[in-house]
């Protein structure tokens, strides 16, 4: 399995079970990015939000994705979805690993979520804060889902991402420091149990 980020909270997963592109964004929805054109079997969308809704930069294979997806609904904010609506967290399946997507989760997850999601091999978590869970948050949901790899999104980085969320930097405190793949993509088969991987930026 390859799992590749393009910024902000879009991922393209690469399996046996064909390609899956899980929240991408529109052109001039998040400062600082210009996701390119992507390819992809299907595409999965957490919210609306034109930053996490952007299907026309996907262009479909006509293929069928062969992995499972399954979908745990939950809230965009901590009011019940009042102020910011509902948000979709994404289990994907395949070759025998499980990758979970928090989307733009935005309240601490409850016992059920929590068993719903289990230990997966792959948790994609937002960790800047404002419209999202922040680093505190983020960091007791990680603990407590026990990922074999976490790789934190949806944060403020140099160049990039909105003036109101968070910095990488807070949650890497909390978990005491990262490894950094030195590249957009990874087989999370490849790292230990426990590893907080940081990507980078496509080139």
């Amino acid at each position: 399995m390859k799992i590749s980020w393009y910024g902000h909270s879009c991922f393209r997963i690469d399996s046996a079970g064909g390609s899956l592109v899980l929240d991408p964004y529109s052109d001039g929805s998040v400062p600082g990015l210009e996701l390119p054109l992507l390819t992809a079997d299907a595409v999965l969308c957490s919210h609306g939000h034109s930053d996490h809704a952007g299907t026309e930069k996907v262009a479909l294979s006509g293929r069928a994705y062969g992995g499972r997806v399954e979908t745990l609904d939950c809230f965009h904010d901590g009011e019940g979805g009042a102020k910011r609506g509902a948000n979709a967290v994404r289990i994907v399946s395949d070759e025998g690993l499980r990758v979970v997507h928090l989307g733009d989760l935005g309240h601490e997850l409850s016992e059920e979520q929590y068993a719903a999601i289990g230990s997966p091999d792959v948790l994609l978590i937002p960790v800047g804060g404002f419209f999202t869970i922040d680093a505190a948050q983020a960091w007791e949901a990680a603990r407590r889902i026990g990922a074999r790899v976490t790789v934190p999104m949806h944060y403020r980085g140099e160049g990039f991402g909105y003036d109101v969320i968070g910095t990488l930097d807070g949650y890497l405190r909390l978990c005491g420091g990262a490894e950094y793949a030195g590249t957009n993509s990874f087989d999370p088969a490849l790292y230990p149990a426990g590893t907080t991987l940081v990507l980078s930026l496509p080139r």
